[in-house]
């Protein structure tokens, strides 16, 4: 199998915000070398880097965090596989919708003003943060997280 490897690009300096997204993108593909992963896969991978590294760096920066945010829903949803807190950031937005704003309206009806909608918002947040914290440690114990972080 051929090497997951994004081309070096001279003309990124190595202090930009896209630099620092091109080291992170990397460190994922090498986490996913390291695992056995099934050779389809692998291929739909690859094809992802291919295509990536023909691009010119102009529109490379807009499709580079489209193909990482594709590669890992792939690899969550045929393998779970998942990054390092990566379900704390789905559950956190989930906890706030599924969980606050119901609160809130609740909050809201029974004092008769629905200004109040949002005061469940920040009770939700938690509670979604929580149950995702419990989900990564669930993950990192079966060995199905990916030693990397994507937050650039």
């Amino acid at each position: 199998m051929q090497a997951l490897k994004l081309k070096l690009r001279p003309e990124i300096t190595a202090q930009s915000k896209f630099s620092k997204q091109m080291l992170v993108f990397q460190h994922l593909l090498d986490e996913i070398e390291k695992r056995n992963i099934p050779p389809h896969i692998y291929q739909r991978i690859a094809e992802r880097i291919e295509a990536l590294n023909v691009m010119e760096t102009g529109e490379l920066q807009k499709k580079l965090f489209k193909s990482q945010s594709s590669i890992v829903r792939l690899l969550e949803k045929e393998l779970k596989l998942v990054p390092k807190t990566y379900y704390q950031t789905l559950w956190m937005v989930l906890g706030m919708s599924a969980f606050g704003l119901p609160l809130g309206v609740a909050i809201g009806a029974a004092l008769g003003n629905m200004a109040f909608l949002a005061i469940g918002l920040p009770i939700g947040m938690p509670i979604g943060m929580a149950i995702g914290m419990a989900m990564d440690r669930k993950a990192a114990q079966e060995g199905r997280q990916l030693n990397v972080s994507l937050s650039a």
